[in-house]
């Protein structure tokens, strides 16, 4: 019988989100503690969490360490989620580490949940790779997160903090800030992006009680097309690199990265200036600002799946000044709908709505009669049994930038099964 990842899963997914670290520092214990064994970079924020893992894990690779890497969500294929040096683990590998942690669960305890079980499996495998380092990505929040566990790690970044995931970080800005922050551990040093101020005060409050060294850097400075200029912390050097992620933030999330591997070189670690402009050159992060086709026609697809990340999606499609743009979009039930159409949609803008299949996705009629509350001047707003048709008649009905987005697992589920 062939065992898939999804079957060995299945049975962790009703736990849902459930915050806390009791569970997996249990199951950690059972497994012989593998995150001790692992140098870690640990990554937290609302946007521009992955691209920074991704800089990070591409420069650290070039420079010749073993590096792990951890993200998620996946929009394909579990194994997207754990790499060691840009290579994704093997199905079958995938399959055993999981099958070794659950063989070291309590059942008799309360049950880890399916996030845990995985970030237990990318420790344990990273343990067993002898990885140098494993650059980690929070799932959500960060103080009561799974990966929350390294009490030393060599450095730690908070990219951006906006109102996401309320529900379960808390009502404001100032509640998801502390818990974010809730990565930073005493004297490590921390890498910090630009914030919103009542964010910031947090942050640095706590970084003052823990004698965390901060730094802020500036973002990337443009000075070609795909290329920009970074200005080093401890000196007046600068660093002239490669760009190839899309979009003005990735001006911000670059140096975020670049500061990160200063503060490594200043530890020690041998990261030259040709592995820095090599490793970044060669970073990939799919369904960000991506380019690609659907049936021979451009396609530009990116998640949004935030009132922030939709303002930078919007500010990179303007840049284009591109006349019309015909949007093809699903979101999740649970997502700040207004916010995000008030940050997308503006007049003359077309609007394809899809579901989201396989997850609790928001109800159509209700997005469509909210989108042309928020955008009354629409050219055209309907919707659509699934995201193909849509594209089909997207293409079709006009020659605009079309943009699929409003949420990564439909950005998953289209990667997946097009033609």
């Amino acid at each position: 019988m062939v065992v898939s990842i999804d079957s060995l899963l299945q049975p962790f997914q009703h736990f849902g989100v459930n915050l806390g670290l009791s569970r997996i520092v249990k199951l950690l214990a059972n497994l012989g503690n593998p995150h001790h064994q692992v140098p870690v970079i640990h990554v937290a924020g609302t946007n521009g969490k992955g691209s920074v893992c991704a800089y990070i894990s591409s420069v650290l690779t070039e420079a010749g360490y073993r590096t792990g890497r951890y993200t998620s969500p996946h929009l394909v294929d579990w194994t997207e989620r754990i790499c060691i040096n840009e290579q994704l683990i093997n199905t079958d590998v995938f399959c055993q580490l999981i099958l070794e942690v659950k063989a070291a669960i309590d059942f008799e305890e309360e049950s880890p949940t399916q996030f845990e079980v995985i970030t237990a499996a990318a420790w344990l495998y990273f343990a067993q790779q002898k990885v140098d380092v494993a650059v980690v990505e929070v799932g959500l929040g960060g103080r009561l997160d799974a990966t929350n566990v390294c009490s030393q790690p060599l450095v730690t970044v908070i990219t951006s903090i906006s109102r996401e995931h309320w529900q379960q970080l808390g009502p404001t800005v100032r509640d998801i800030a502390r818990e974010k922050a809730g990565i930073l551990k005493p004297g490590c040093p921390v890498v910090v992006g630009q914030l919103p101020a009542e964010a910031e005060t947090v942050v640095r409050s706590l970084t003052v009680v823990l004698q965390c060294p901060l730094v802020t850097p500036q973002p990337g400075f443009p000075i070609a097309t795909d290329w920009a200029e970074y200005q080093k912390i401890q000196s007046a050097g600068l660093i002239k690199y490669p760009l190839p992620l899309k979009g003005q933030i990735q001006l911000t999330n670059s140096a975020l990265a670049l500061a990160a591997l200063e503060i490594l070189q200043q530890k020690g670690w041998e990261i030259s200036e040709t592995a820095i402009v090599n490793g970044m050159e060669k970073t990939k992060w799919p369904g960000r600002m991506q380019w690609t086709t659907w049936k021979n026609d451009k396609l530009l697809i990116d998640g949004a799946h935030n009132p922030a990340a939709a303002e930078v999606l919007r500010h990179y499609v303007d840049s284009l000044n591109t006349q019309n743009l015909t949007w093809v979009m699903g979101m999740l039930a649970t997502k700040d709908h207004a916010d995000i159409f008030q940050a997308l949609l503006k007049r003359g803008d077309k609007l394809y709505l899809v579901p989201v299949p396989d997850s609790n996705s928001a109800n159509l009629d209700n997005l469509k009669k909210l989108a042309l509350e928020t955008c009354p001047d629409l050219g055209f707003c309907s919707t659509y049994p699934d995201v193909f048709s849509a594209l089909d008649a997207a293409f079709t009905s006009t020659d605009d930038l079309v943009v699929l987005s409003g949420s990564l697992y439909l950005l998953g589920h289209f990667l997946g099964n097009r033609e």
